[in-house]
């Protein structure tokens, strides 16, 4: 396995989206990766194989060489943090924002205030960056109902439409950071598999830049 590049992807929604912009570039899996059980698939190239794992694990997985590149979410990547990683491409797809968001109408607490994600470290560094005190709350799901339940005074969670946030009598505040999609590598092998790495990259950039070119951003 070591002559091989092992690409990590995202399950969901970022999996949909990456297999399109993969075929473009040329890279298939043999099989439907959505009917199989398996984590590990071949694919049309006999020297690159496709791991998937949950999106959170990707950049453990590249980080520590078990993947030589990983397709993740740059809140993902923020969260996890990027030491032993390098980010060469934004793939540009998944494209959404990292929000802070509170109930519709409730101004922020000018004092400390609680907060619930399941963006600790991103909550953390974000909140004390603006001199705010922040008792973060962890939590997996549902986040919209942490303010509503009196849990939390403001929650930290990515926006797509909002459409969930004004279901739920709340309101995004102040954007954290753009999120879309990105290439990460791990360094080692961007330096032992540079011959390998290199075209694949190139043909990932030309078909990234073709979907730019028909679908222009907004």
């Amino acid at each position: 396995m070591s002559n091989q590049l092992i690409v990590a992807l995202s399950k969901g929604r970022i999996l949909d989206e990456t297999l399109p912009l993969l075929a473009d570039a040329g890279i298939t899996p043999i099989e439907d990766l959505h009917k199989s059980r398996k984590l590990l698939f071949d694919t049309n190239l006999p020297d690159v194989k496709f791991v998937v794992i949950r999106a959170t694990d990707v950049p453990t997985y590249v980080q520590l060489g078990a993947a030589d590149l990983g397709v993740a979410g740059k809140d993902v990547l923020l969260e996890h943090g990027a030491e032993g990683l390098y980010e060469p491409l934004d793939l540009d797809i998944a494209r959404c924002k990292l929000m802070t968001a509170g109930v519709t109408g409730e101004p922020p607490k000018l004092a400390r205030r609680r907060v619930a994600t399941k963006f600790v470290n991103i909550a953390r560094r974000y909140y004390a960056e603006q001199g705010i005190q922040a008792d973060v709350i962890k939590l997996y799901g549902a986040m919209e109902l942490a303010p509503l339940m009196n849990l939390a005074d403001e929650i930290v969670d990515i926006v797509d439409t909002g459409n969930t946030l004004r279901a739920n009598g709340m309101e995004p505040r102040e954007l954290i950071a753009p999120i879309s999609t990105r290439l990460v590598a791990n360094k080692a092998a961007m330096t032992m598999k540079h011959a390998r790495i290199k075209p694949l990259l190139a043909r990932l950039e030309q078909a990234v830049a073709k979907r730019k070119t028909i679908s222009p951003a907004d």
